[in-house]
């Protein structure tokens, strides 16, 4: 009897298949750990054939946990990291490793295009802010660079592209990241207007076909059933971009509440929905993005962050190194368990902490790759606990100003991503935003996700909302309430938090210039 679903998520950190039965419950989970290289100039790349290797492994890792699984498959479903360019020849082999989102060479391309008067056009079409991690600044900065590596290429893929590619033979793209450099998400089609504003109408034979995963599947090569231990011919699914997956999966999909839905990972992604185009937000700034979501009409738009649990990990990382220098080892797990009791030691809003901990800068809801963490306003009398508590509510005002970028706050948050677990960082985000706090119990979101976009596919159930009702909705926890008295504090610092990364923006440009020199 064929009843289950798999959905694969190839993260930045971690590659997942994921079992699930046609209600939505996951049976099982297998993963293995990412790796990727960083490179002289801000380069981050990542080996295709390894990563085909290693998700082909989760999947043969998979049928070890569910029992006579390659015949119960109703279908696979891929998602994966966004952005970067994967480029593979007529052959179908990779030209180079895969350029990723955490690729941070074509900044100085993103500022030169988003200066020119015609950048409105691109950013209106696609509704989306160009970024350094985008695939139309990294073609810029490799023709100008690279041309023998553009040369020898015949199409550009993202991750879950490649991988699509390497289960079924077909080149493709989903909807939501086709439109999102080189389209219209109106259309959701590519846009030759978007392709002549960046200067790339020449590299158009290398982009792949759009295909909506909702109707459209493959089948399972016998080379990819040999790899993964799954049956040839078995329906495979291109879902769309991570992002969308994860928030499909964590509760977006509201038409009734319309919350907004924050991912809380080593980025943070923040959401809203819009159920029509023109109730699409777009800023002055040209920041922001606009995806297009697995039903007809239906769109995120998103403000992202580029740091999010990196900056806790930073944070706790001092820490845990003064300690080793002294003899002392303490786990991740066992420095996050202090961090309620540092937090409800400390004075909420002492100190303003900008969270830029990447080396990629900022990218939402001003676009800056030379933005770097900062704390501004200690002085003798603040400790290591004002500075974790900082920390968190840096996390929470950039969360606040991506959110304000879009429109008005949202009264309601759908929580996901490993951090949702830390009640502190609830409290102080729903507090920063003044919004309810909803957490999703769903496991693995991104999978959810791309599983569901299959369930659609094969017909299991007539439509998204349909789907979501089933999936979704049961797993949504109680709404965790805005505590007002803090609420109120950190509305009154907010705009502090705003004019001091406006200051600070030519200060991070003169230090990037003094290493330059």
């Amino acid at each position: 009897m064929k009843n289950v679903l798999i959905g694969i998520d190839a993260g930045t950190s971690v590659i997942k298949s994921v079992a699930f039965d046609t209600a939505g419950r996951q049976i099982a989970a297998t993963a293995l750990p990412n790796r990727y290289e960083t490179l002289p100039g801000g380069g981050a790349e990542q080996d295709l054939a390894r990563t085909w290797t290693d998700t082909a492994t989760t999947l043969r890792q998979l049928a070890d946990k569910v029992p006579n699984l390659a015949d119960r498959v109703i279908a696979i479903a891929v998602t994966g990291q966004g952005d970067g360019t994967w480029l593979i020849d007529k052959a179908g082999e990779p030209v180079a490793k895969g350029w990723l989102w955490l690729d941070a060479r074509a900044a100085a391309v993103v500022e030169e295009i988003r200066a020119r008067p015609e950048d409105r056009l691109r950013f209106e079409k696609t509704g989306s802010g160009l970024a350094a991690c985008q695939q139309g600044s990294q073609f810029v900065f490799m023709k100008r660079n690279m041309p023998a590596m553009l040369s020898g290429a015949a199409t550009a893929f993202h991750c879950k592209d490649w991988l699509y590619f390497r289960l079924t033979g077909e080149r493709a793209t989903d909807p939501s990241e086709g439109t999102f450099t080189f389209g219209d998400f109106r259309t959701r089609d590519y846009s030759d207007d978007v392709l002549d504003v960046l200067g790339v109408a020449d590299l158009k034979h290398l982009l792949p076909p759009i295909v909506d995963g909702t109707s459209h599947s493959a089948g399972l090569s016998q080379a990819a059933a040999d790899a993964s231990g799954l049956i040839a011919g078995t329906p495979v699914v291109l879902a769309y971009v991570d992002v969308v997956c994860t928030a499909l999966g964590a509760g977006l999909f509201d038409r009734q509440r319309k919350p907004g839905c924050s991912i809380i990972g080593s980025t943070g992604m923040h959401m809203r929905l819009a159920e029509t185009p023109d109730e699409v937000l777009l800023n002055t700034a040209k920041t922001g993005y606009t995806m297009t979501m697995p039903a007809p009409g239906v769109f995120a738009q998103m403000q992202s962050n580029m740091a999010a649990t990196l900056n806790i990990d930073w944070v706790l990382g001092l820490a845990s190194g003064i300690l080793a220098s002294q003899g002392i080892t303490r786990s991740n797990g066992e420095m996050i368990a202090l961090v309620d009791h540092w937090i409800a030691a400390s004075e909420p809003a002492s100190l303003i902490y900008q969270p830029y901990v990447s080396e990629a800068g900022e990218r939402g809801p001003f676009v800056d790759a030379n933005a770097r963490a900062g704390f501004v306003g200690i002085s003798s009398r603040h400790g290591y606990a004002d500075m974790v508590r900082a920390v968190f509510e840096g996390l929470a005002f950039a969360a606040r100003d991506c959110y304000a970028a879009m429109g008005p706050l949202p009264s309601e948050i759908r929580l996901t991503g490993g951090a949702a677990r830390s009640s502190a960082l609830r409290k102080i985000l729903g507090a920063a935003v003044g919004s309810d706090v909803r957490t999703s119990a769903r496991e693995e979101a991104g999978a959810a996700g791309a599983a569901m976009i299959a369930a659609v596919c094969l017909g299991l159930y007539p439509s998204m909302d349909d789907c979501v009702g089933e999936w979704v909705s049961p797993l949504l926890g109680e709404a965790e309430p805005c505590d007002q008295q803090l609420a109120a504090i950190y509305e009154a610092m907010a705009p502090s938090y705003v004019m001091a990364h406006e200051a600070l923006r030519p200060v991070w440009r003169s230090i990037a210039a003094s290493k330059v020199n």
